[in-house]
């Protein structure tokens, strides 16, 4: 049965309708569309749709520590994000991404094709993904 899996691909069950930061978005901004949107992080991206990096609730915390220890609270999102970056293709298949989402900590991965950002996978996709599979269901795009 697991070889079977092999043939559902990250493509048919990502999330494609992403909430994007840019390098020059305000800290606080992006502060506030995370708590609205009730995501803890998101993509950066530049003018091209590249991924440049990661904003998460932990780099706005240590950005807000860092400043209140110098007097200094805000700044632009690219002061604080992630650009340590894992990304996944669209064309990986579902159980290579199960064994990444096991031996790693994250719960979520970008997908990146050709450079740009199309989309992003989470625990949760990976999960509907094997159910429908299971019940022999079409994949749903998110």
């Amino acid at each position: 049965m697991p070889g079977t899996f092999r043939s559902i691909k990250v493509r048919d069950y990502m999330t494609r309708q992403l909430i994007t930061f840019r390098p020059d978005t305000d800290l606080f901004a992006a502060i506030e569309r995370l708590l609205a949107s009730r995501i803890s992080g998101a993509p950066v991206v530049d003018g091209e749709g590249r991924m440049v990096g990661m904003l998460s609730e932990g780099d706005c915390l240590r950005s807000i520590l860092s400043g209140a220890y110098y007097e200094a609270v805000g700044g632009v999102v690219a002061d604080c994000m992630t650009t340590d970056l894992e990304s996944v293709s669209p064309e990986a298949d579902i159980i290579e991404l199960c064994q990444r989402f096991v031996s790693g900590r994250r719960s979520r991965f970008p997908v990146v094709e050709n450079g740009r950002l199309v989309g992003q996978i989470s625990r949760s996709d990976v999960l509907r993904a094997i159910k429908s599979f299971a019940r022999h269901e079409h994949p749903v795009s998110a």
